[in-house]
């Protein structure tokens, strides 16, 4: 018998008291424990929405427009941007709005994730249609098996492969496998991401660089490098095998900010799993994560397994 780690990572309350906004938006989402989303889709609109707006208008003019600019791009990456992935992660595997209301749902991948560099329906895709079939395997456009982990030069590989042809690459995937549904969406959302931005960039190039092109950089590659930190550690007898080729990472501010997304183990082995319901779900099944020899960190993230790597 393994000895169950006390777990800080947040679980679901249903004793929780919940105010009059909290009934409000309840009446149009599914699952009561997703309401944290609701509000972080408010944060989001109430700061980068409107600076975004701000870079394309006149009122900002000298250092302001580039202070406004800093400030916009920082906001992005380091505050919002793993809890919006998480988010957008979450209800892409599961029913975000109830019955009536799913058009409500696209607020979150097709209006926000434009701001965030993630051009439309390119991360759905790649992530359910493609990554998870394929489990980190040979026929994974993301897989890190033939790669050195540890090497600087093997990440950038890695990346520039991503970085210049992942969407092309995506597109063909579908392709070949009969998938021409997905590979349509694929196709027209970095058509239209890229068209929109190569238009803006007539008027207005500073701002559309600030707002759409470095955040774009800026996502691909937290992406990339977050799947290398995910899939470092690989079995190399049994690679299809989601314990031993997937890690996990407990007690750490990361799941605090980005809704659990460290129990990728977890994840693997059962992609509609509640965000809530993981931190239990490692407890439960501590005996076979030691039975397996599971690859399990506290206290640090993705990131920070990267950057030791």
């Amino acid at each position: 018998m393994v000895s169950i780690p006390h777990i800080t990572d947040p679980i679901f309350n249903e004793n929780t008291p919940h105010s009059a906004v909290d009934r409000f938006f309840l009446r149009f989402i599914n699952d009561p424990r997703d309401l944290p989303f609701a509000y972080l889709c408010l944060q989001i609109s109430a700061t980068v929405l409107p600076l975004s707006a701000l870079l394309y208008t006149d009122l900002l003019t000298g250092w302001v427009w580039y202070f406004v600019a800093l400030l916009r791009i920082l906001l992005v990456s380091l505050w919002f941007m793993g809890p919006y992935m998480l988010m957008l992660h979450n209800v892409c595997h599961r029913r975000y709005m109830r019955p009536g209301y799913e058009w409500i749902a696209g607020y979150i991948p097709y209006v926000l994730g434009v701001f965030f560099g993630q051009t439309p329906d390119t991360y759905y895709t790649h992530h359910i249609g493609m990554h998870h079939a394929e489990n980190n395997l040979e026929d994974d456009l993301s897989t890190t098996m033939p790669y050195k982990r540890d090497s600087i030069r093997d990440f950038a590989h890695y990346l520039g492969t991503f970085m210049v042809r992942g969407p092309l690459d995506l597109f063909f995937y579908f392709r070949v496998k009969n998938r021409q549904e997905l590979a349509a969406k694929v196709f027209r959302g970095e058509t239209l991401y890229f068209l929109t931005a190569i238009i803006l960039c007539y008027f207005a190039f500073k701002a559309t660089l600030a707002v759409f092109l470095l955040p774009l950089l800026i996502v691909r590659f937290g992406m990339i490098s977050g799947n290398w930190a995910q899939h470092a550690f690989i079995k190399a007898e049994d690679p299809g095998n989601s314990w031993v080729n997937s890690i996990t990472c407990i007690n750490s501010v990361y799941n605090q900010r980005c809704f659990n997304d460290g129990y990728h183990i977890g994840h693997h082995l059962r992609p509609h799993m509640h965000w809530t319901d993981m931190p239990l779900d490692f407890q439960k099944n501590i005996d076979k994560y030691a039975e397996n020899e599971c690859v399990v960190f506290e206290k640090i993230d993705y990131f920070m397994i990267w950057i030791y790597l």
